[in-house]
């Protein structure tokens, strides 16, 4: 039985790779690939899980996913959006939501399914929307802001909905006035208590996970604290997903925040398949067969219906027509957060099954249409109204003008710290990413752009800008970052500037093989800086001097390698040895061509003779007795060279 079950998990498994890997050839979201995995795995088709089977291990998706949302609520954000997100974002919900629903009533459906159903239908898809107006670069255009701020009031109006739907449970159809009254105050309550407990408690938590410089301790402490708050919620008579929102929105604003999203992505992502998944097997295939010519004309009330509310709501505002129908286009999808509320709706036995999986269809075609709407909106805008030439200039020109470039810094040390300040002196933009809790929180007090967060880890990088950064600077001199984060950041930004700090030049080479425009060895470069000044003070002319170090640094530092050991340090892996020739030495006599030094793996510097030394001798160079023989190499090649130039 346990091996039945292990090979269904496999299989199921093999159809969600190779659905995803098509669905995304074709342009179409991951989701899609999840919800068809889902109807093969369930009763409509081989029947290996039921949606049952699936819901816990599913629901844990929809807490992650709510953390992850309160992560971005910004109330700083929201405080400056708050025109368009509490104006234009409102009106949209609120008035979609209720002719939605006054059409579900006028289906002789009761005033609960209306309002599941309205509220449903009111939202739209947060992940598509952002990823591909992100991708067009189109959100710094009009339409991309006004999208960006109805789709963030919508996350917003999730929250009362996951209070309300356990709620009308509770008093079944019957919603009764003083239950709800009560309830809602009550919920109020528990989420004022929590607010205040966790803005008190998680920072400090945090504080203490971030200096144990444990990533496994980080990754478990922030699953803890969704899971948790999300438990204690529920046991309150609320939603887990609310108590996960809770805990994202007060952690959001600490500097932890990049880390954290980037931490709890790979499960949010993995548990979010497992709840389509679940969602798919819902769909009774029979069902949509039967019912297909319902389906398809729900699809095109919803589209049609949601794209003119959205219109005249903006035209209200004063928007143009233009801006109005992209943005209309664009948010005309039903969203990931309805395929929440329905089965939220179907698990509290708010909405019949039927009903459920008709609207899971709606919403999936709608779902699979949005990335077409979304890419075509402007011109589809362009073709149905007449534009005011002034806003389709100003579309134009934000598609053509590329964001200012600011410089990336890895590491706020005290090399990226005195980077930064050279930068904020010539006004150029920067973001810098450390893994030091203290300096981070002190720097952020001093209003310095610095995150918590590790760079070796795409998700970071990618919130902190990389493809938009003029370069990337790593300060943190140690290998394991050094080789990881470097192949991560060219692969994220190709054509890039990357500048790496080292320590020495050991590992020059590779750094640029691996993809680094430019290494700094900071103890050559301190020694070119000294070097400088004792030959500026030395009355060399200027000129002189910067050709001398240019020539230095494109040689690879060749003369900066190579020193006299003494007894207290090795400055360097190889040294710098001078052998005598004496009367009857082996290499006397001889020419430089005839010396195996590719053998020996020791290099010939230079050799001195009667007082004038000869740096790196020509082939045909004739060694006499009483020449002294500079040699470079590691210490063992040395003395195994030393022995065979002078006893054979």
């Amino acid at each position: 039985m346990e091996h039945n079950a292990l090979i269904q998990i496999l299989l199921m498994l093999l159809v969600a790779i190779v659905a995803i890997a098509v669905l995304r050839r074709v342009g179409l979201p991951a989701i899609l690939a999840y919800l068809f995995t889902g109807v093969l795995s369930g009763p409509s088709v081989f029947h290996w899980f039921t949606a049952a089977q699936m819901h816990s291990v599913a629901e844990l998706g929809v807490v992650l996913l709510m953390f992850s949302l309160g992560l971005e609520f910004s109330l700083p954000r929201l405080w400056a959006m708050r025109r368009t997100v509490f104006g234009i974002g409102f009106a949209q919900v609120f008035v979609t939501a209720v002719i939605s629903g006054a059409v579900v009533l006028m289906l002789q459906m009761t005033l609960t399914e209306a309002l599941v159903l309205g509220s449903a239908i009111a939202l739209s898809s947060t992940a598509i929307v952002l990823k591909l107006l992100n991708e067009l670069d189109w959100l710094k255009q009009r339409h991309g802001e006004l999208s960006v701020s109805v789709l963030l009031f919508q996350d917003i109006a999730v929250v009362p909905l996951l209070i309300v739907l356990p709620l009308l449970a509770d008093t079944h159809v019957s919603v009764e006035l003083n239950n709800i009254v009560f309830d809602t105050l009550k919920g109020i309550l528990a989420f004022v208590a929590l607010m205040a407990f966790g803005k008190w408690a998680l920072p400090r938590i945090f504080d203490e996970v971030a200096r144990a410089r444990s990533s496994e301790l980080f990754v478990l402490s922030t699953l803890a604290v969704a899971l948790i708050t999300g438990a204690l919620t529920q046991w309150l008579g609320l939603s887990m997903a609310l108590g996960a929102f809770m805990a994202g929105m007060l952690l959001g604003e600490s500097q932890y925040k990049r880390q954290l999203e980037a931490d709890i992505r790979p499960f949010r992502d993995l548990l979010m398949g497992l709840f389509f998944i679940s969602i798919g097997m819902m769909l009774d295939f029979q069902l949509v067969l039967a019912y297909w010519w319902q389906i398809i004309a729900i699809l095109v009330v919803v589209l049609l219906g949601k794209s003119l509310t959205i219109y005249f709501i903006l035209r209200l505002f004063k928007e143009p027509k233009v801006v109005a129908i992209a943005t209309a286009l664009s948010l005309a999808q039903v969203g990931e957060f309805s395929f929440v509320i329905l089965s939220l709706a179907v698990s509290y036995q708010l909405l019949d099954t039927q009903i459920s999986t008709m609207f899971v269809m709606v919403a999936v075609l709608s779902m699979a249409l949005a990335p077409w709407l979304v890419r075509h909106s402007v011109n589809l805008a362009k073709l149905l109204s007449s534009p005011d030439l002034t806003v389709t200039n100003e579309m134009s020109s934000a598609m053509l003008t590329p964001q200012a470039g600011h410089v990336l810094i890895l590491g706020y040390g005290r090399v990226g710290q005195t980077i930064s300040r050279f930068l904020k002196a010539e006004a150029i933009p920067f973001v810098a990413l450390d893994l030091d809790p203290t300096r981070v929180t002190e720097a952020r007090t001093a209003g310095e752009p610095v995150y918590f967060g590790d760079a070796c880890k795409r998700a970071i990088l990618k919130q902190a800008g990389i493809k938009h950064a003029s370069m990337i600077v790593m300060t943190i001199d140690e290998p394991r970052f050094l080789d990881n984060a470097l192949a991560i950041c060219r692969e994220l930004a190709p054509a890039t500037k990357i500048l790496v700090r080292t320590h020495d030049d050991v590992n020059m080479a590779e750094l640029e093989l691996a993809g680094a425009s430019q290494v700094i060895p900071e103890r050559l470069e301190g020694s070119l800086m000294m070097v400088s000044q004792v030959l500026y003070k030395s009355g060399v002319p200027l000129s002189r001097i910067l050709k001398r170090l240019e020539l230095e640094r494109r040689n690879h530092y060749q003369f900066l390698h190579g020193f006299f050991s003494g007894t207290e340090t090795e400055m360097s892996p190889e040294l710098l040895h001078a052998v005598l020739l004496p009367k009857g030495a082996n290499v006397v006599d001889k020419q430089v061509a005839d010396i195996p030094w590719q053998t020996m793996r020791v290099e010939l510097r230079a050799v001195r003779r009667a007082g004038e030394e000869v740096e790196s001798p020509d082939a045909s160079w004739q060694f006499n007795e009483g020449d002294i023989l500079l040699l470079q190499g590691r210490p063992r090649r040395i003395e195994k060279a030393e022995s065979i130039l002078l006893q054979g």
